[in-house]
């Protein structure tokens, strides 16, 4: 006879059995779906054809955009402008001034239907040579796409952030020099300011930098032109002072450089520099002496060599 408890162990483990391999909804059956096959093409090139150089990969790096406008043409002269003055991608060269002309000569022609952006970027690469030409060479293909990214990558490559640097610690550090006027100390600042476009100082903090590096001469002058204190002004009323400084002085000088050459040519030779003159010409004169002389002994020990004894005359 079978006990309940032996009944229920058997039914307990039937049930267990039945939930060993749970049904699979999205997998009917169990079956993982066979891979497609591969389908393989036949190299059919020679031993030749494969082991010639690839010809792709030659994309330019700039994407001109597709131009629509009929009768289309870049002209020579055009051309030529573009060319005459290249950047070479020296470190004296400076890539601002490169994009401002280039910008300026673009800028004189006007082609209808046609952007301006475009003739720049199928310009730009005929303003290059030397290393900026081999730099965009180089470049990734089709990886210039607008005007801004040519911009930006050129003054990337050509000034690089330690470039920035030093001409940042130069504004900061500008000193008027012992001897130069302040016309010439004003033009100077400038200059650094031009090399440095993106220099990034305020133009609170550049009249104060050049203020503070000025001789206390031309500090005074400042203070004076402003009726008190220079610093006390405006920001443009100080820059209106300083500009109408800088062109005062620099007449000057033009007038002074022009006084003197007119009295030069009037007066003529100075005494010091005629006496100088009469010693040269004493000093060839007395040299070309000197060479005649030997040449009359030669050629009298010559003749009397070739005579051969005196002779009674």
């Amino acid at each position: 006879m079978r006990t309940c408890s032996q009944s229920r162990r058997r039914q307990q483990q039937q049930v267990t059995l039945t939930f060993v391999e749970p049904f699979d909804l999205e997998k009917p059956n169990n079956q993982e779906p066979p891979n497609p096959p591969v389908v393989t093409m036949a190299d059919n090139r020679t031993m030749a054809e494969m082991l010639q150089a690839p010809t792709e990969g030659y994309e330019d790096a700039i994407v001109v955009p597709a131009i629509t406008a009929d009768n289309f043409e870049l002209k020579h002269s055009l051309l030529t402008l573009v060319q005459n003055k290249q950047f070479f991608g020296h470190d004296k060269e400076d890539p601002h001034a490169h994009i401002r002309y280039f910008n300026k000569i673009t800028s004189t022609m006007k082609f209808p239907n046609v952007p301006s952006t475009s003739v720049k970027l199928m310009l730009f690469p005929f303003s290059l040579e030397g290393a900026a030409r081999i730099w965009l060479e180089k470049e990734p293909p089709r990886s210039i796409l607008t005007w801004d990214d040519l911009v930006s990558k050129f003054i990337n490559q050509f000034f690089p952030p330690s470039k920035t640097t030093n001409l940042r610690n130069e504004i900061t550090r500008f000193q008027q020099r012992f001897d130069e006027s302040f016309y010439e100390a004003w033009d100077r600042f400038n200059d650094l300011l031009w090399a440095c476009p993106h220099h990034g100082f305020l133009e609170l903090h550049q009249l104060d930098t050049f203020y503070n590096a000025l001789n206390s001469n031309d500090q005074d002058s400042l203070n004076s032109a402003a009726g008190g204190k220079f610093m006390d002004k405006m920001p443009q009323e100080c820059l209106k002072i300083i500009e109408s400084k800088s062109k005062v002085r620099q007449l000057r000088s033009k007038a002074i450089v022009a006084k003197v050459s007119t009295s030069s040519s009037t007066l003529g030779i100075s005494p010091n520099v005629a006496e100088l003159k009469d010693m040269v010409k004493a000093l060839l004169l007395d040299k070309k002496n000197q060479s005649q002389a030997t040449a009359t002994v030669k050629a009298v020990k010559e003749s009397y060599e070739t005579c051969g004894g005196a002779h009674s005359h």
